[in-house]
């Protein structure tokens, strides 16, 4: 979690599925995460690397678990490195996408962090960096695997809001938002449903706190509190509760970072300084994962 040196980016990946790949990239320049990202799950032995330069920087990654996930990321011109980060177990099929981006939303990585154990995250949330939702063991049974980034200025979420069954993901591609990459209806077969947000470096713009209701009376007093909602219902589909995402710009601390945890087992790992969960579930009154939103604000 050490800061990086000015000017070095990560500007290339990729990911090694055997022994001879692992060579081969290392003879290339590549330097290597040294955790496997199939751990746990008697898989193959999986790793990613990464090579950094001054200039051409990687500025958005992002994670699928299903080919509907990936229809805007080829329209908005991101590159898929096309190894399955699950190979070898019975889990979903997980690929990993980047981009190098040069707009206001789109600011350069300079590390990345791959966390094995719930005590880590809290951790690294409170640090400034950012989780990718979007566990790299999903469904293979394995350790709950996250990929973090860590860019190269301070960045703060300025736009935030949802979608269903991957309606506009192109254009959100296109207009700068990062996905997050775990479906709020997990496991309770409605829609698939994302939430999104966009980053800027100027606190000022920053939304400074979320909320999540599950119910009338939420939403009546998050509507008094100046709270505004997000459209799209995070369970839309399922059969159960409306559940909406709120967020507020006001004096408050501005938020840093957003995820979802679907490791229930973690939530006592995230009491820790500036990290929140909304312990409202986001599956709620269906049979679905419990889901947890949570952030960090500095």
């Amino acid at each position: 979690m050490q800061e990086q040196s000015v000017g070095q980016y990560i500007t290339e990946l990729q990911v090694s599925l055997d022994e001879a790949e692992e060579t081969y990239l290392s003879s290339q320049g590549f330097i290597k995460i040294d955790v496997d990202l199939n751990k746990g799950a008697e898989g193959k032995y999986i790793y990613l690397w990464y090579k950094k330069g001054s200039s051409s920087p990687i500025t958005r990654i992002q994670l699928t678990f299903n080919d509907g996930m990936s229809r805007g990321l080829i329209t908005a011109g991101y590159q898929k490195i096309n190894k399955n980060l699950n190979a070898g177990t019975s889990g979903d099929y997980i690929y990993l996408w980047y981009y190098r981006g040069n707009s206001e939303y789109d600011v350069p990585i300079v590390n990345l962090h791959v966390s094995i154990e719930a005590r880590e995250e809290a951790q690294m949330f409170a640090f400034g960096w950012e989780r990718l939702a979007c566990d790299l063991n999903r469904k293979a049974r394995g350790k709950w695997i996250y990929l973090w980034v860590k860019r190269e200025r301070p960045t703060y979420i300025c736009d935030i809001t949802a979608n269903a069954d991957y309606d506009g993901d192109a254009d959100y591609f296109q207009n700068g938002y990062i996905r997050v990459d775990e479906d709020t209806n997990r496991g309770a077969g409605g829609s698939f449903v994302f939430i999104w947000y966009r980053q800027t470096t100027n606190s000022q713009r920053a939304i400074t706190d979320l909320k999540i209701s599950t119910d009338d009376i939420d939403e009546m007093l998050f509507q008094y509190m100046g709270f505004t909602r997000v459209t799209t219902d995070l369970s839309k589909g399922a059969g159960g509760s409306y559940v909406y995402l709120w967020y507020k710009k006001d004096s408050g601390l501005p938020i840093r970072a957003v995820s979802v945890i679907v490791n229930t087992a973690a939530v006592e790992q995230y009491r820790y300084p500036r990290v929140f969960i909304r312990q409202k579930n986001l599956n709620s009154g269906n049979k679905g994962n419990t889901l947890y939103l949570t952030f960090s604000s500095f």
